[in-house]
């Protein structure tokens, strides 16, 4: 499927909430419900998932603090979601301390094209960091900002603010929505695709998002948490 800015067919319409395909416009009260679907999963998942996982989050804090005494359990960071608007998405800490201040080192060794950084044998992240990472565990303390409404279990990547100073504007079009933990490029190749083959990916979340496809994605997801090399 072509999702290129000249692509006629299904062409994106925007209402200033959302993006969404000719067919979802002219079908707005399923589209409604599909919302309210997606809002009530994110709720019972993200209480459900706390809960379950709530001894893996102790035994996660334990080994990161018994590695860095001195250092936080938790790491967050400003992060742009749903129509630009910042929020503080947290994680596990995998990295070091004085992570930020070492990152203006190592923009020049960035293994992704585009406006994100990613370096496989990044100097700053710590030996349970490496472990999280890999895992993904790092990502759970996100299931409290799907608590808050800040984001959703599936949708794009929220992006730092200094890749969004890069955007174009087409690339602006994954903001529409509410940033998710998991979505459908990270079950697509991740860390693999380049950063405009992500963008179309999200683009085309957006377009064909669905609670059926939802629930393909969260299946995925596990499949690719305990099966992929691609995170780091």
């Amino acid at each position: 499927m072509s999702l290129s800015p000249q692509r006629n067919e299904g062409e994106l319409l925007l209402d200033g909430n959302f993006i969404s395909s000719t067919y979802d416009m002219k079908k707005p009260k399923r589209f409604v419900l599909y919302l309210m679907a997606k809002r009530a999963t994110d709720i019972i998942g993200a209480a459900a998932g706390i809960a379950l996982l709530l001894p893996l989050f102790i035994l996660i804090a334990i080994l990161i603090k018994i590695e860095d005494p001195k250092g936080p359990i938790f790491f967050y960071q400003k992060r742009v979601g749903k129509n630009e608007k910042e929020f503080k998405m947290y994680k596990f800490r995998s990295m070091v301390t004085n992570a930020e201040e070492l990152l203006k080192e190592l923009l020049d060794k960035n293994e992704i094209s585009g406006a994100m950084f990613k370096m496989k044998e990044d100097p700053r992240i710590t030996r349970i960091g490496r472990f999280i990472r890999k895992t993904s565990i790092d990502e759970l303390p996100q299931l409290w900002n799907v608590l808050k409404g800040d984001m959703s279990l599936v949708g794009p990547r929220p992006p730092l603010p200094r890749e969004v100073e890069e955007y174009t504007k087409y690339d602006k079009k994954r903001l529409l929505v509410k940033p998710g933990c998991t979505g459908l490029w990270q079950v697509s190749g991740r860390n693999n695709l380049s950063f405009k083959q992500m963008v179309e990916l999200d683009i085309r979340y957006i377009q064909e998002r669905s609670f059926v496809f939802d629930m393909k994605i969260i299946l995925k997801t596990v499949k690719v948490l305990f099966g992929t090399n691609d995170a780091f």
